[in-house]
């Protein structure tokens, strides 16, 4: 049974999302500020959190830094439709993810069970075993770790899908389409700047090269490519 914590200050809107995710088998604490929700989410009781980030006493994205601060728990932020600062700001500090309000219970399951499927992924003696090797770039992927230049990288579990997937098709480029699809889980969307802020947060935690290229490249129109040295 996944155990959610689900935050937001609409006391309705939360009842009505707690009774249909647990028609799916889930199961839901709700917390309706900020702070509340900052504790929940840092107790270890639950796999994922969602974050609504207008939430009174501290708000979601107060919350999210908080957390952030102590937690890899994925986060799924809900921002309102079009508010786009918040949203960057969001994955900036680590998000997972974003629904914009109001939002469907179908959309809001959707976007949990994609992050869930990239964070609990079986692991087995043989897979846990196999390490990808670009560079300086090591993975591990059984253990959803990474390493650049034999230090751990602090990524969320969105970063590392997104690394991992580059790392696979070192040299070739990917599209942004298919790191949307195979990174986050579902279609990429238009204006959706998701891949862009993830990828832009990978690259400040990975020094570039000795000639000052960096790791990550931007393919101009067709997307990214994780460079070899």
């Amino acid at each position: 049974m996944t155990k959610v914590l689900l935050a937001d200050d609409d006391v309705e809107l939360v009842g009505m999302l707690k009774e249909y995710l647990e028609r799916e088998g889930f199961v839901i604490t709700t917390a309706h500020d900020g702070e509340q929700a900052a504790k929940e989410a840092l107790s270890g009781e639950h796999e994922i959190a969602v974050l609504d980030v207008m939430m009174p006493r501290m708000n979601g994205i107060d919350a999210l830094r908080r957390i952030r601060a102590e937690s890899r728990i994925p986060v799924l932020m809900l921002t309102a439709r079009g508010d786009d600062v918040d949203r960057i700001i969001g994955l900036e500090l680590g998000a997972d993810d974003y629904v914009p309000k109001p939002c469907t219970p179908r959309e809001l399951l959707a976007r949990l069970r994609a992050i869930l499927r990239r964070t609990q992924i079986g692991v087995n003696i043989e897979h846990d075993r196999q390490t990808l090797v670009v560079g300086s770039l090591q993975i591990w992927p059984g253990q959803r770790r990474a390493e650049w230049n034999n230090k751990l990288l602090d990524l969320t579990s969105t970063e590392f899908s997104l690394l991992e997937l580059l790392a696979k098709n070192a040299g070739q480029t990917v599209s942004k389409s298919d790191l949307s699809e195979q990174g986050l889980g579902r279609p990429l969307t238009r204006f959706d700047r998701n891949i862009d802020v993830h990828l832009s947060s990978i690259r400040q935690k990975i020094s570039a090269f000795s000639d000052g290229r960096t790791v990550i490249q931007t393919v101009y129109r067709q997307g990214y490519m994780l460079t070899r040295e």
